[in-house]
């Protein structure tokens, strides 16, 4: 790859890191900014809300749905506009009715980023266009995108292959190609600029196994997010290091684990993640205790649970 170009692959579970080159370099990521618009309207406004579009989102430059001002469209139709065509109309017109002003809408959009601990982003705008303190690492996109299809109504609409809004007879088909062509992709987002150059997110899913790749900057990527996906797919294996059910710990404390939990391991990393810590959170009957799975003495997976008694 390029040298300002970097890709990672995480388990989409979990948000373990398994591949990358440059995973927490900090660049331009263009459209794939709208995975994060996206999820910070779901968490704020109803899909049913409608919006009068402004001549400000009518006049956005770039790609675009061609929204007209004064036309009333709803939150769930810019929605699919924005992630099947990536509408950047769609985009100003979603953040002026979700912040109040672009300004308010990229203020939740980094105050959402703080929330969940990415610190190599930062945005200013909800489209992607180029801006110097506009960014993110390719590691911080992928757990995003992670993020994001915890949402059941991100995940109808990112995993859409096509849509018909009801407010005008148009079809639109997801631009991200894998979805049509690839029968392990789920889910994904496409993205360019002349400074960002290609950028693209895909979910994969084969088997039970789960992961998310990301590349910033770099201009073979649908092969090569096919490549990295069958690659993970065929080296890492599904397994179950915490079985679901009740423990007693060496304090005589009774916890119970609620589900089973799973990591994709590599064939050598399969004998060392019976190295669990268990470590009590300050003594109070409600705080949880903290499970870890480690391997090679690196957190790849913590949990919380409660004990019973």
């Amino acid at each position: 790859m390029e040298a300002s170009s970097s890709y990672a692959v995480i388990d989409a579970n979990t948000g373990r890191l398994l591949e990358g080159s440059n995973a927490n370099t900090e660049l331009p990521i263009a459209s794939l900014t709208k995975v994060w618009t996206a999820l910070t309207v779901l968490d704020n406004v109803s899909l049913d809300d409608e919006i009068t579009i402004s001549n400000a989102a009518a006049t956005q430059e770039g790609s675009s749905l061609y929204l007209k001002a004064g036309e009333v469209w709803t939150v769930e139709s810019l929605l699919y506009g924005l992630l099947l065509q990536s509408g950047n109309d769609a985009a100003y017109a979603l953040a002026e009715h979700t912040g109040g002003s672009i300004e308010g809408f990229t203020k939740l959009m980094n105050e959402k980023i703080q929330l969940a601990g990415l610190e190599n982003s930062h945005f200013t705008n909800p489209s992607g266009l180029h801006h110097d303190d506009h960014y993110a690492s390719a590691l911080d996109m992928a757990n995003m995108f992670r993020l994001a299809l915890q949402n059941k109504s991100y995940t109808q609409i990112a995993s859409a292959k096509s849509y018909t809004p009801k407010e005008r007879a148009v079809n639109w088909r997801n631009k991200h190609k894998l979805l049509h062509f690839n029968e392990y992709a789920v889910a994904g987002k496409t993205g360019y600029t002349k400074v960002a150059g290609r950028t693209l997110v895909t979910y994969f899913e084969d088997n039970g196994k789960k992961v998310i790749v990301v590349t910033l900057n770099h201009s073979n990527d649908w092969n090569t997010h096919s490549s990295l996906a069958a690659n993970v797919f065929q080296t890492y294996d599904n397994v179950k290091v915490v079985e679901k059910g009740k423990y007693r710990l060496l304090d005589k404390q009774i916890i119970e684990v609620k589900k089973d939990y799973f990591l994709l391991l590599k064939k050598e990393e399969k004998d060392v993640t019976k190295n669990v810590l268990m470590i009590p959170r300050k003594s109070s009957e409600k705080k949880p205790y903290l499970w870890n799975v480690t391997i090679n003495n690196e957190v790849a997976l913590k949990f919380n649970v409660m004990k019973i008694k």
